[in-house]
């Protein structure tokens, strides 16, 4: 049984939330709940049930790790606009699993040093390792996307950056790194309320950005961005989810899910002992 079939949803989350060939960002619904049945309080409830299984897939892969029996990877690749909820995905999905098990990376503007090298340099040195789940808080799709709507880049050099992308993510692939790469497609109305949300608490006022006003008003720009790099960079081996995030309870559930029918692709196993239990036992008795 499938990790969709057990909770509240219709289908298998990755055939769902899937871009495909038509697939087009604007046509999507950003409060939409696909494939789930469910409420808030049954989104939440099967969020904390699927984060027991995702923990328990997590200790089989990082154990292996430990005994050099690794081969697998799972590389959480997070995108959207400001506000779409990343940082809840990794404090509410990520967040619950033991922590030696995962690599967070948060790519913001580039270093001086990273500058001097190709924009994918510094995101090939945070691949996870095996037996490791990486998190890419916003990632090399950074250089296609403020890159086109900024023009940081011309434009052949960031068509050049697509194959590049497509190239890398087949390597990682080939590496047994699973790549889930998901956009979190929340609605320009439901980002002004929780800008303002920010605004209104004192508590959240360190999350504000002015710059983020800036970056609001060339939404339907990103959007074209975003639709491109959905076009150029949804592979058969790396495709990209796209997944409704104005309700945040669905946005996590979602993730989690795509997550957990990742693992039931890999299927960790404990790994294997080269020592006599029984006679361990006897000598542990014995002290």
């Amino acid at each position: 049984m499938s990790a969709s079939s057990r909770y509240s949803w219709t289908a298998e989350a990755r055939d769902v939330l899937r871009v495909r060939d038509g697939f087009v960002i604007t046509g999507t619904d950003p409060s939409s709940t696909p494939a789930y049945d469910g409420e808030k309080d049954e989104g939440r409830a099967d969020l904390a049930a699927g984060l027991d299984e995702l923990g328990q897939y997590q200790e089989r892969l990082f154990a292996a790790r430990q005994t050099g029996d690794a081969d697998d990877a799972v590389l959480l690749v997070l995108q959207g606009m400001d506000t779409a909820g990343k940082g809840g995905i990794v404090r509410h999905v990520v967040g619950g699993v033991d922590p030696q098990g995962v690599e967070l990376a948060s790519f913001k503007k580039p270093t001086p040093e990273e500058l001097e090298q190709d924009f994918l340099w510094r995101i090939a040195r945070r691949a996870p390792e095996p037996g490791m789940i990486g998190v890419f808080d916003r990632s090399h799709y950074e250089d296609v996307l403020v890159g086109r709507v900024r023009g940081l880049a011309d434009p052949a050099e960031i068509e050049r950056r697509y194959d590049a992308i497509n190239e890398f993510e087949a390597g990682l692939v080939e590496r047994g790194i699973r790549v889930v790469k998901v956009m979190l497609h929340i609605s320009y109305e439901e980002q002004r309320e929780r800008l303002a949300e920010r605004l209104e608490r004192p508590d959240k006022h360190w999350k504000y950005n002015p710059g983020d006003v800036d970056e609001r008003l060339l939404w339907p720009h990103y959007m074209s961005a975003y639709q491109r790099v959905f076009d150029r960079t949804s592979t058969e081996h790396a495709p990209w989810f796209v997944v409704p995030a104005d309700r945040k309870w669905y946005a996590r559930v979602a993730v989690q899910t795509l997550l957990l029918e990742t693992f039931e692709q890999i299927d960790p196993a404990w790994p294997g002992i080269d020592y006599d239990i029984e006679a361990e036992k006897a000598r542990l008795a014995a002290t």
